[in-house]
């Protein structure tokens, strides 16, 4: 039991995150949550985590990552193509328009800015690879999701005119990605042989602050959780297909074109997973009537994070990565 608990203890965090989150009536802990979140909590968050990630990258992992096109070019495929025409079978259902709508916002979205990092980098994936999706992922979005978002939306008859502040993503990008970043790389440069000695703790310690990011994601949406309450069920088997097909696509991608050792992992996370943050900004400035939409994309994150978490422990432990 002790063994399954260290090799799965990430997604055991989850579990008790979202439980002790969802189920405390007194409100404390999510009110504590959404203090941190209102303070901007989740930016220094992801600061740190890119921070550390700079120091635990290497050269080897940094050539690798930016020479492999094709592993790149299958993550983005997967986001910009697979997932909208998933999103676009699930609206051809006989679905409430609310669950409709979360999951276009879901299928549109770029790969989340943290935990698929970490998760590769967990499972023993290239952590500069995923570092590389995660940049062009998200700064290709502000021009794929207005488009992208209004095609979907004809299949409910929606007409909402979809705007994205462009500047503005690319500058936080810059701010929270790429500047924390380069200062760890930075820093290992001139104290490498230091820095190696924490690398394992470091890993560690980003994914702890990954759950982090998850409890104040969880308490902004709880009342919106327990208000949907009598459609979970409906929601919940709906994102986890979703996810589930996501990663079967980008498993099944990885081994037809043969992607090596350490490369295929980045894929798998990162070409699935889905940024929660722009979808809740989405969801309510164009679609605030509906409030289900906004259940679909909490749940899926959830959802999408517990199965990868469980998918960290199943890649970690079986000797397929490098």
């Amino acid at each position: 039991m002790s063994d399954l608990i260290k090799k799965y203890w990430f997604i055991t965090g989850l579990l008790i995150v979202f439980a002790v989150t969802v189920a405390d009536i007194t409100e404390t802990v999510s009110g504590v949550g959404r203090w941190f979140k209102m303070h901007r909590g989740p930016d220094a968050v992801i600061v740190l985590i890119f921070f550390f990630s700079g120091l635990i990258l290497n050269a080897r992992q940094i050539r690798s990552g930016l020479m492999d096109i094709k592993g790149i070019a299958i993550a983005l495929a997967i986001i910009f193509l697979v997932a909208p025409i998933t999103g676009a079978l699930v609206g051809m259902l006989s679905l409430d328009t609310g669950i409709k709508i979360g999951i276009f916002l879901v299928a549109v979205m770029p790969t989340t800015l943290s935990s698929g990092v970490v998760m590769t980098g967990a499972a023993g994936g290239n952590m500069a690879h995923a570092l590389v999706i995660t940049i062009l992922a998200n700064g290709l979005s502000v021009f794929t999701i207005p488009v992208a978002l209004s095609l979907l939306l004809n299949l409910v008859g929606g007409t909402a005119v979809v705007s994205i502040d462009k500047p503005a993503i690319m500058i936080k990008l810059g701010f929270l990605v790429l500047l924390p970043l380069c200062t760890g790389l930075l820093i290992k440069f001139f104290a490498k042989s230091f820095i190696e000695r924490f690398a394992t703790k470091l890993h560690t310690l980003n994914q702890w602050l990954v759950l982090g990011i998850v409890w104040m994601a969880m308490s902004q949406a709880r009342d919106a959780i327990i208000s949907g309450g009598g459609s979970a069920g409906i929601v919940f088997l709906l994102v986890f297909g979703f996810h589930g097909i996501l990663l079967i696509s980008a498993s099944l991608f990885t081994i037809f074109l043969k992607l090596g050792k350490g490369k295929r992992e980045s894929v798998i996370f990162m070409g699935s997973q889905k940024t929660l943050p722009l979808s809740i900004i989405l969801q309510v400035s164009l679609f605030p009537q509906y409030g289900l939409a906004l259940v679909v994309c909490v749940l899926h994150h959830m959802i999408h994070l517990l199965m990868d978490g469980y998918l960290v422990g199943r890649l970690k432990g079986s000797g397929l990565t490098t």
